[in-house]
């Protein structure tokens, strides 16, 4: 039994998105429970197992399985689609290396500069704006994904943050093309629908 306890528009949300785009949505028991927004509204709820109280969490025959990279990686393991390369695939280093990069080092940047935070050492370890910047505008400037010419699970993460806070994704063209197109998969709309039905 899969179970994802999910909040709506929250991380979450790409979880449900990954679902919808893997079309495996009736083989997971979503279980909708609160927790405590950045702008102090929610609450801790009883009902959620994750040990920080936070989404998302996965549980699968009692195994939980944490943060959004490890999640995704585990669930297009589990249910293999073009979404995700398999072992093997000349495309799978890749594939791994941007699911990484999302937790090591787009959120950190995000976070520290959004805080307005500036050390050396925040820039050694995890990179700067400008970094990231040229990072991702290197990787789209001769394909329209992260791994070439499909939609991946990584583009998925990836592209996230840029949805909730658009005035920090890179300004450069292949770059906002690159969001242009993620945003438009259909599973990001039903996602989108499905969240705001709940939230209703």
């Amino acid at each position: 039994m899969l179970t994802l306890y999910h909040a709506p528009f929250t991380r979450s949300t790409g979880i449900i998105q990954l679902l919808m785009a893997l079309d495996v949505m009736d083989k997971v028991d979503i279980r909708i429970v609160d927790i405590v927004k950045q702008d102090g509204s929610g609450a801790p709820d009883p009902a959620n197992p994750h040990p920080e109280g936070k989404v998302p969490l996965l549980v699968h025959n009692g195994i939980a399985i944490r943060e959004r990279a490890a999640i995704i990686q585990y669930l297009t393991e589990l249910f293999p689609s073009p979404l995700a390369p398999a072992a093997g695939n000349a495309s799978r280093g890749a594939y791994l290396s941007w699911l990484a990069y999302y937790g090591a080092v787009l959120e950190p940047v995000m976070v520290t500069t959004l805080l307005g935070l500036d050390h050396p050492g925040l820039h050694s370890n995890f990179r700067s704006a400008q970094e990231l910047g040229d990072a991702l505008t290197a990787a789209l400037t001769n394909q329209p994904y992260l791994l070439g010419d499909n939609f991946s699970a990584a583009d998925l993460l990836v592209s996230s943050p840029f949805q909730w806070m658009p005035s920090f994704a890179p300004q450069a063209q292949v770059v906002q093309d690159w969001l242009a197109r993620c945003q438009a998969q259909p599973s990001a709309h039903q996602s989108a629908a499905y969240d705001a039905k709940l939230a209703a």
